[in-house]
């Protein structure tokens, strides 16, 4: 299914091009315009909003393991280089 702006709102676009219209018109238009699209929001229930935040979750305990492996092995590479630092 694709998503396409529905009738009215492509007719209030065609009309407000077609006129010239002031700043305080056209941020009332785009408002007009904004509420219509968070009408065709969809809220998830309560077992998608979970699963989601599970994966969420899930992906950046992941990340945050590979970004700290990454960061040890650097780390272990920089000491073998330049050796460790004497005060």
């Amino acid at each position: 299914m694709i998503d396409e702006p529905s009738e009215e709102i492509v007719a209030n676009a065609r009309i407000a091009r077609e006129s010239k219209r002031g700043p305080f018109a056209r941020l009332a238009l785009f408002i007009k315009q904004v509420m219509a699209e968070l009408r065709k929001v969809v809220t998830p229930t309560r077992k998608e909003l979970l699963t989601y935040t599970g994966v969420v979750l899930v992906f950046v305990i992941i990340m945050m393991a590979l970004v700290s492996g990454f960061d040890w092995v650097f780390a272990l590479l920089v000491t073998y280089v330049f050796g460790t630092p004497t005060g």
